[in-house]
C-alpha cells in the first residue's frame, strides 16, 4: 500500500480538521523534513566513483520505501551490493520477489550513474547464494557509456495520486514498449483494471497485510527525517492532527474507521480511473529474473518520466499471500501462460508530478565506512 498524504487524512477522517490548519504559516514552513530529502540534493557528491554512482542508484523505486540495499567497498575498485534481511515485508511479499526487484533498480540505476564518469560495471549476480551479497560489482574505468535515460533521475517519481484522465495515445505507449506491455482503452485494460482492483481490496481487508503498511508510517518532520523509509505522512495538516491524537497509528489500522473507508475507496477509484495500465513478465521466475525485471522497471520510469508520463505500482495482484491466491493465480495465467512470471503492474497517465520521497543518505547504508569518499 501507497499512501498519499491526501489519502492519509482520509484514514483519519481529518477533512473536517485541515481547515485548522490555516493560519499557522510560521509552523507550515518548517514541516519539510529536509533532512529526509538532502540524499537527492547530495547525489554526486563523492569523490569515489562508487560512492558517486550509489548516491544516485539509492534514488531508484523500491517497495514501501523500504531501501532495503546496504554496500560494502572492496578494495579499489569493487563493491559488494547486500539486501538487508531486517527491512522484509513477510506478509505481503513472503518470498522477497518485490524486495529483490527493487535491488534491480537499484543495481540498473548504479550501473547508468556508473556510465555517466565512463565506468563500466562488472556485476556477478548471488555469487555465494541466497545467503550473500546480491551482487559483487567492479568497477572498469574506460568500459562504460552514458546512459540517455538517466537524464530523468532527478525528475523521476513513483506516482502517488490519481490521473488526470487524458489518453496515453499510440505514440506514448510506443515509447514504452520496449520495457513493458501497455494496454489502453482496451477490454484487456479494463480486465487488468478491475483485476488490481479486485486485489487492492483484498489487501484492504486482510488486516495483517494492511497493518503491515501502518507499521511503517512515519507521522510527521521528526519522524520522516528520522527514518526516512516506510510511507511518509508529513505536512503540516497531517502534524496537527497527530498532535491532537487525531491521527495515530491505532486509528489508520482501524479497517472499519470511516476514514479507513474512505481511503480504500480513494485508491479503487483511482485504479478505476487509470487511463493505461503496465504489465511486466520475465521468462521464469528465478533470483536473476527478478533483478532483470527491476532493471526494466526502472528503465520504464525513466522513459515514461521522459515521456511526461507517471507511472503507480499497484502490485498487490501480484503478491504471494494465501488471501491473494485466486486474483494472482489469474494473472499469471492470464499474462504469462507460458510458464513466465509477471513481476510488475502498475498505473499510467498524466498528472503532476509527486514530491521527492526521502531517503537515507548511502553513508548510512554501508557496511564498511568510506575512505576519502
Amino acid at each position: 500500500m501507497t499512501l498519499s498524504r491526501r489519502k492519509t487524512l482520509g484514514l483519519i477522517g481529518g477533512g473536517t480538521l485541515v481547515a485548522a490548519a490555516s493560519g499557522f504559516g510560521v509552523f507550515a514552513n518548517t514541516r519539510t523534513p529536509t533532512k529526509a530529502l538532502a540524499p537527492w540534493d547530495m547525489a554526486g557528491d563523492y569523490a569515489d566513483a562508487r560512492m558517486r554512482a550509489m548516491s544516485y542508484a539509492l534514488l531508484a523505486p523500491n517497495p514501501h520505501n523500504r531501501q532495503p540495499w546496504e554496500a560494502e567497498l572492496i578494495g579499489d575498485d569493487t563493491v559488494a551490493i547486500w539486501r538487508d534481511p531486517d527491512r522484509n515485508l513477510p506478509v505481503t511479499d513472503p518470498f522477497a520477489r518485490q524486495l529483490t526487484i527493487g535491488m534491480g533498480c537499484f543495481l540498473d540505476l548504479m550501473r547508468m550513474a556508473a556510465g555517466e564518469d565512463g565506468y563500466g560495471i562488472e556485476q556477478t549476480l548471488f555469487p555465494q547464494g541466497e545467503d550473500g551479497p546480491v551482487a559483487i560489482c567492479r568497477f572498469v574505468p574506460g568500459a562504460g557509456a552514458p546512459d540517455p535515460l538517466f537524464a530523468h533521475v532527478m525528475a523521476r517519481r513513483s506516482h502517488k495520486e490519481a490521473f488526470d484522465g487524458t489518453e496515453v495515445g499510440p505514440d506514448a505507449q510506443a515509447v514504452l514498449a520496449p520495457f513493458a506491455q501497455v494496454f489502453a482503452g482496451t477490454d484487456e485494460a479494463r480486465a487488468l483494471r478491475t483485476l488490481a482492483e479486485e486485489a487492492w481490496l483484498i489487501e484492504a481487508s486482510t488486516q495483517e497485510a494492511w497493518q503491515e503498511s501502518i507499521d511503517l508510517l512515519r507521522i510527521g518532520k521528526a519522524e520522516i527525517n528520522a527514518q526516512p523509509d516506510g510511507i511518509d505522512a508529513g505536512g503540516t495538516q497531517l502534524e496537527l492532527l497527530a498532535a491532537a491524537g487525531i491521527f495515530t497509528r491505532d486509528a489508520a489500522s482501524d479497517l472499519n474507521n470511516p476514514g479507513s473507508r474512505s481511503a480504500i475507496e480513494e485508491t479503487r477509484n483511482a485504479i478505476a480511473t487509470a487511463p493505461a495500465m503496465i504489465v511486466q513478465t520475465t521468462p521464469s521466475n528465478s533470483r536473476e529474473d527478478q533483478i532483470a525485471a527491476g532493471a526494466t522497471w526502472l528503465q520504464l520510469n525513466l522513459a515514461a518520466t521522459g515521456a511526461g508520463l507517471a507511472v503507480r505500482p499497484v502490485s498487490q495482484a501480484l503478491q504471494e499471500y494465501p488471501e491473494m491466491a485466486t486474483v494472482y493465480t489469474a494473472m499469471q495465467s492470464t499474462y504469462a501462460p507460458d510458464g513466465g512470471t509477471v513481476q510488475m503492474l502498475g498505473l499510467l497517465g498524466y498528472a503532476p508530478r509527486t514530491p521527492r520521497t526521502p531517503r537515507w543518505p548511502i553513508d548510512a547504508r554501508m557496511r564498511s565506512k568510506p575512505k576519502n569518499a
